[in-house]
């Protein structure tokens, strides 16, 4: 037998579900509130992860440009394969007095065979400076005249490129910082040698360099 709902029960019954209905759609709208609010977190933590990433490349990318000019340099350096090259290894370097005449300013950069065996340079060598931090200056210098001839070298000779620039006020660019150090990759070396670099400072944007050439020069 079928129980029968008085009116009042009917009506109890009713409230009930309502009030279930109402918690039901009270529960979906916060969990939807939840979600749309926890979208824009998300979308803010991309955000912030991009702007890192974007950060991060421009470090990377100034680290390269600081750290990549030495790299520069070496690959301004003439190729050398020779058997008998003189390496950094077996080198001194030192930079020489400044020659200045009609707005030019040349430096003898010189290459000492210290090792016990003769050996050849043979082009030019790839140069920059740098600060007292290893920072870089500047641009590598850019090759001047010919590539001149092989030099032999026995233990205790020397021979020398020479580094040109121009006094201030010739172009109107400005100067470069005075630099604290020169380094330079002998021609074919991967390895570079440093040297001070004696107040040296670029003028104009001239900054070049010839191949060696025998003697110290300076």
């Amino acid at each position: 037998m079928s129980p029968h709902l008085t009116p009042r029960h009917a009506r109890h019954a009713a409230a009930a579900v309502l009030a279930a209905v109402a918690a039901v759609a009270l529960t979906a709208c916060q969990e939807g509130k939840t979600t749309g609010a926890g979208h824009p977190s998300a979308a803010t933590s991309q955000g912030a992860g991009s702007g890192d990433t974007s950060g991060g490349s421009g470090t990377a990318g100034s680290s390269q440009g600081t750290g990549g000019q030495p790299t520069a340099a070496r690959s301004a350096a003439s190729a050398d394969n020779s058997s008998d090259r003189c390496t950094a290894a077996s080198m001194q370097m030192r930079l020489g007095a400044p020659d200045a005449g009609a707005g030019n300013i040349r430096y003898p950069l010189v290459f000492t065979n210290s090792g016990k065996q003769t050996c050849t340079l043979r082009g030019f060598p790839g140069v920059s400076l740098m600060a007292r931090d290893a920072q870089a200056i500047g641009k590598p210098a850019t090759r001047e005249q010919g590539p001149g001839q092989a030099v032999r070298l026995a233990p205790g000779a020397s021979a020398h490129a020479v580094l040109h620039t121009i006094n201030e006020g010739l172009k109107g660019s400005g100067c470069w910082k005075s630099a604290d150090l020169v380094q330079a990759y002998p021609p074919g070396s991967k390895d570079a040698m440093t040297a001070r670099a004696s107040g040296l400072r670029v003028c104009g944007d001239e900054f070049s360099v010839t191949a060696v050439t025998p003697g110290a020069s300076g």
